[in-house]
């Protein structure tokens, strides 16, 4: 007799039935050590279908309760421990239940399901929870980042662009700009969250099934907002995958690159910021060292991200229902994204407010330069009615003049820009002494740079308002998801409660 012995059952894939040898070892499918990111979400799906099956009187009531029970009495146990003991990976709830209860009875969980959607409805919970706790640490780096920059909206340092001074800016402006990042990183993570959020549960293998399962009472005790529309999509469509490795490499991306200004700003050269040690490590031979840890962790998982993100794209490359195992690596590389991620994010949080700034310093490097070229220029538009063209050259000849002859902004003269109109056009300027001297200081210059979204400190102010007003906003969905999620996970237990109070 092919059937196996209920307590040593050990899934259906056994020599005999459909296939004549056993399976290598290394080749097994249903390996419960390589699932355990999803043993969790498994379970639950266990419960949930059981449930539905037994609500529309799909499986007797009491063999429903008896699997239920089995099943929490693993969660007392610990469901790792007692799935792994059991094998059969996606499928060890199952043989969990045949092994205590029988197959006539445990053999009867899987009516109506798949690997199939078992794998993709596990895949979307834990994308979905994983998800969730990227956003909460994502909008507590948003409330640091809006709260160090109103501490430092007058505090004026150089701009850069092309690794050149650019103009003068503040500290304040720029860290309102990591806020900004922030909230579009915000909002692709909800829009991914949303499409993520949706159940697959009752699709099977792509039909669904001629039983009549509900579908909506799964996806309801499940947390899901919905099921799939389309049972054919809702197994063999793996774009939701992509969505959040999109998400993450984004997100990554715009971490790696403020790690790399905190890097190059933390440098002798610069001086701008110091790091706290317990982010720094030393060198074994170089007693000097302070070496920014992690930052370099931080600006290394930018490129992780896109690793994985190159690597699911491949694996789902081939026609519909074809790359089915291969996407297991691509799924490995999520799981360590994700909670990379939300240790960097972590990272972040807790690190802005520790850094110290040296601000005397940026605010005197704001000015030695010629960042602030430009408003000699628009002194001499505004006050002498050059086109700018015309001023834009002329101060051009005098920053090279001026550097070729040691003088800096502070020690210019209305005399030396004279000099450089004569230059360009045969004739001078005469931009009076306090023109110049006006637009030549840093201060100044950001100051008069009020219009919508400059960085002029009481615009910041104005713009953070808005970004924390937004931060509201986005907290409340974050909870409202949650919520959601957590809601189920009682509702579930509570249909469960009532069906095992209700065997006869």
């Amino acid at each position: 007799m092919l059937k196996q012995k209920s307590e040593e059952y050990r899934g259906f894939r056994t020599p005999g039935i459909r296939l004549s040898e056993e399976l290598l070892p290394d080749v097994v499918e249903h390996r419960t050590d390589r699932v355990l990111v999803t043993l969790y979400a498994f379970h639950a799906f266990d419960k949930a279908h059981l449930v539905m099956l037994a609500e529309e009187r799909l499986i007797p009531l009491g063999d429903a309760a008896a699997m239920l029970r089995v099943l929490r009495e693993t969660e007392r146990l610990g469901i790792e421990q007692a799935r792994l003991e059991a094998g059969g990976g996606m499928h060890s709830g199952e043989q969990v239940l045949i092994r205590r209860l029988s197959e006539e009875v445990g053999g009867r969980i899987h009516l109506g399901r798949s690997s199939g959607d078992l794998g993709v409805v596990s895949t979307r919970i834990v994308q979905r929870d994983k998800l969730l706790d990227v956003l909460l640490h994502l909008n507590r780096v948003r409330s640091a980042v809006i709260s160090q920059a109103e501490a430092h909206v007058d505090t004026v340092m150089p701009g850069y662009t092309h690794g050149q001074h650019a103009q003068p800016t503040t500290l304040g402006h720029q860290l309102a700009a990591w806020a900004a990042v922030l909230e579009r990183d915000f909002e692709r993570a909800v829009q991914a969250y949303r499409r993520i959020n949706v159940s697959p549960a009752g699709a099977a293998i792509l039909t669904g099934s001629n039983f009549p399962l509900n579908r909506h009472r799964t996806s309801e005790l499940l947390g899901f907002d919905r099921p799939a529309p389309s049972t054919f999509d809702a197994i063999l469509s793996h774009d939701t995958e992509l969505d959040s490795f999109c998400v993450l490499a984004i997100l990554n991306a715009d971490l790696g690159r403020w790690a790399e200004d905190l890097m190059l700003w933390s440098t002798s050269e610069f001086g701008m910021v110091d790091v706290p040690d317990r982010y720094c490590g030393t060198s074994s031979i170089m007693m000097q060292k302070k070496n920014p840890y992690a930052p370099q962790y931080i600006k290394g998982l930018g490129a992780a991200s896109l690793g994985g993100l190159v690597t699911a794209f491949h694996a789902e490359k081939g026609p519909t229902g074809m790359p089915i195992l291969d996407r297991q690596y691509s799924r490995d590389a999520l799981w360590r994204l994700y909670d990379d991620t939300v240790r960097d994010l972590s990272w972040v949080h807790d690190l802005l407010p520790a850094l110290r700034w040296n601000t005397s310093l940026m605010r005197a490097r704001a000015g030695e330069h010629w960042a602030q070229a430009t408003d000699i220029a628009g002194a001499l538009v505004r006050e002498k009615g050059l086109p700018w063209r015309t001023a834009h050259q002329i101060v051009g000849i005098l920053v090279r003049v001026g550097y070729e002859r040691g003088i800096g902004p502070a020690d210019v003269t209305p005399d030396l820009l004279d000099e450089a109109a004569v230059a360009y056009m045969g004739r001078p300027v005469g931009l009076s002494e306090e023109s110049l001297r006006k637009a030549v200081d840093p201060e100044n210059f950001v100051r008069e740079r009020a219009i919508f979204g400059g960085p002029a400190p009481q615009e910041v102010l104005r713009r953070l308002a808005d970004f924390r007003a937004t931060l509201a906003r986005d907290e409340a969905t974050y909870t409202d998801a949650r919520q959601r999620v957590d809601e189920a996970r009682r509702k579930l237990e509570s249909a469960i409660d009532a069906l095992v109070g209700s065997e006869p």
